[in-house]
């Protein structure tokens, strides 16, 4: 475990006064510090000669605690502004803005991807170590001990059609369906994702 500072003393209460809302948001950078995280995507965004105001890695994982505020834009960074008196000031868009630019790069991909393995397989570890043990999948009463499990998601990007006989999905949208399959093994350490893209209608 990654002791931090700004968690201390932290509690859930509905009343008194420093209080913050959206709460789940708290315990998601608690978890990303703990897990040692943030502190790894730091690390690996780390340049020679560089010394960053905003540690990298704390940014890139408050813009992710953004998103599941709903933040669809860097921008929307702002939505941390009422946390600040747990988390600190949140990063600003510029900043978040070079944080991005850095990490884009192929070589900062592969160490992100080293650095966000090494949390999970910490992570996974510290799961296994409790009296029950990793929660493996279980499908008709049978468990799935070192299976790798495949996850499937989703997402319709709008797109205009001229295709005859096209209609609407039954969300009533137009465009291609963006699927990821995600692969996490616990014994490799490492995810796997890969884009596929199909269109969407609403036949069948």
């Amino acid at each position: 475990m990654q002791h931090i500072g700004w968690d201390h003393a932290l509690k859930v209460t509905g009343g008194g006064t420093g209080l913050v809302g959206h709460a789940g948001a708290i315990l998601l950078r608690k978890a990303a510090d703990q897990a040692g995280l943030t502190g790894g995507l730091g690390a690996a965004l780390r340049r020679a000669g560089k010394s960053p105001v905003f540690d990298r890695g704390a940014a890139l994982v408050s813009m992710a605690v953004a998103i599941a505020l709903g933040a669809t834009s860097m921008s929307d960074i702002a939505v941390l502004a009422h946390l600040a008196p747990v988390l600190g000031d949140a990063p600003s868009g510029p900043t978040m803005r070079r944080a991005l630019d850095l990490a884009g790069g192929t070589a900062m991909l592969e160490r992100i991807a080293k650095a966000r393995a090494k949390a999970r397989a910490h992570v996974w570890k510290l799961i296994e170590a409790t009296p029950q043990g990793f929660p493996w999948l279980v499908i008709a009463g049978k468990t799935l001990t070192g299976w790798v499990v495949i996850d499937m998601d989703g997402t319709l990007v709008t797109a205009h059609s001229d295709k005859e006989g096209a209609a609407p999905t039954w969300k009533m949208g137009y465009g291609l369906l963006t699927e990821l399959p995600e692969v996490s093994s616990q014994f490799s350490g490492h995810a796997g994702l890969a884009w596929v893209t199909v269109a969407a209608h609403g036949w069948g």
